[in-house]
């Protein structure tokens, strides 16, 4: 099986910046644990990012546990990454990373 090479796109490091310090403001420590529960979602993307359904044309979704976000992203089998493009609230309409992602 190969591995895939993880982008976090600046984007979608923006997004987990603005979530970690809301989480931070509502509770000390609770933005550093939603970062690492984040990171390591997305870095489990890595082994088998076939196995996550798509949600729109090429868009994939990987949940954060614990927290109501999904990391949405796409898989580039011509250089071998995959590429996260947003994190995005699952209380909101998904089809706000188009928004985010226009010009990708």
């Amino acid at each position: 099986m190969k591995k895939y090479q993880v982008k976090i796109e600046p984007d979608a490091l923006v997004d987990i910046q603005e979530i970690s310090d809301w989480y931070n403001d509502q509770q000390t420590g609770l933005g550093k644990r939603f970062q690492k529960t984040a990171i390591k979602s997305i870095n489990s993307l890595s082994a088998n990012p076939q196995i996550y359904a798509f949600r729109y044309k090429e868009i994939r979704c990987v949940i954060i546990k614990k927290f109501p976000y999904m990391a949405h992203f796409y898989i580039n089998d011509e250089n071998n990454t995959v590429e996260v493009l947003a994190v995005i609230s699952t209380g909101r309409n998904p089809k706000i990373w188009q928004e985010k992602t226009i010009g990708t």
